[in-house]
């Protein structure tokens, strides 16, 4: 099984360079990098790229609506080229209260924009002009004067793109062109229903298999020795995920809330998100329970996190991305470390 953890540009940009590169000396895989609402990731993976040598390094993600197509395109052909090929492209739509709330842009029709985003990131690393006509972009802009372009760049190398996906539309996108899928809010023992159904289905479309797709998937990470102490961190992850069943998204959309509902637990996470929105987080966060905090993470004794990957390769997923937990730097890295080693036992 691969290894990947995501990053994300704060404050403490030196500090997210340090693990990065002692992540590298590690023996990891693949560093995500996230844009969320922080730091825009192709600036900080440019900066990442000259101070690693082996690892890939994947936007993970590239919010769609915020940046036309061909900007995304010569953003993935810069990076990819500069670090010899070393370039993932993650993909997502992320969602309304981020693209409208903050960005000001209709979050519409996120999948086909993600469709024809694809097919114009294609066209364009390859060093095709731009001659594009569908629902979300026409380019040349329509009545205008203007003929078809190329950019001046193409990529040195193939250029994987990745989805980021949950709902079954883009699930199914995401099988029919992606290289892989970037996926969260994942249970394995729910995961056929609510997720590779979808996929296989657009494997299919897209005459692929499963041995096509990376499936890469995300778990927090926090090995312990003491059962107390593993106890009271498990308590500490029900405020975060009550918050994803009820905080993310907008009112009227949130995907997390989807994901687990059809996993099992659609019952308690409406439950979650009406009481998450009408102010009552304490009471949101009561209604998680221990087994729907462990179904979704990798928090655990050695023996329980090493049975736990083991689950979560049987069930299809290739690549464990692993987010670790922990006070400070060393701590997360020894969390890290624990991670890559169990993986690699898989």
């Amino acid at each position: 099984m691969r290894t990947a953890t995501t990053v994300e540009g704060s404050q403490d940009l030196g500090g997210t360079n340090d693990f990065v590169v002692e992540a590298e000396r590690l023996g990891l895989d693949v560093c995500w990098v996230a844009e969320a609402w922080g730091a825009d990731a192709p600036s900080l993976l440019g900066y990442l790229a000259a101070r690693t040598q082996r690892l890939l390094l994947g936007s993970g993600i590239i919010q769609l609506g915020i940046r036309t197509p061909v900007a995304i395109a010569q953003a993935a052909i810069t990076l990819s080229n500069l670090t010899g090929g070393r370039f993932l492209l993650g993909l997502g739509p992320s969602g309304p209260q981020v693209i409208e709330g903050l960005h000001g842009v209709p979050f519409a029709r996120p999948l086909t924009r993600m469709r024809e985003t694809v097919e114009i990131v294609r066209a364009a690393a390859t060093g095709e002009k731009i001659n594009y006509s569908g629902r979300e972009f026409t380019i040349p802009l329509a009545g205008s004067d203007t003929r078809p372009m190329r950019l001046s760049i193409r990529a040195e190398q193939a250029i994987p793109v990745y989805l980021a996906a949950l709902s079954p539309k883009l699930l199914q996108l995401t099988g029919e062109v992606a290289d892989g899928w970037l996926g969260t809010s994942f249970v394995p023992e729910g995961a056929d229903a609510a997720y590779f159904t979808h996929l296989d289905a657009g494997l299919a479309a897209g005459g692929r298999t499963r041995g096509d797709l990376d499936v890469c998937q995300g778990a927090e990470i926090a090995v312990f020795d003491d059962e107390d102490a593993l106890q009271a961190h498990i308590g500490s992850r029900k405020i975060e995920l009550a918050f994803s069943l009820g905080g993310m998204g907008s009112e009227s959309t949130n995907f997390y809330n989807q994901a687990y509902s059809r996993q099992g637990w659609a019952e308690v996470a409406g439950q979650v998100r009406e009481r998450w929105l009408a102010g009552e987080r304490d009471a949101a966060a009561e209604l998680i329970t221990d087994e729907m905090v462990l179904a979704t993470t990798l928090i655990g004794t050695e023996a329980m996190v090493r049975e736990r990957l083991a689950v979560w390769s049987r069930a299809g997923v290739t690549t464990v991305r692993l987010y670790p937990a922990g006070d400070d730097m060393a701590a997360r890295l020894d969390n890290l470390a624990r991670g890559i080693e169990y993986a690699r036992a898989v």
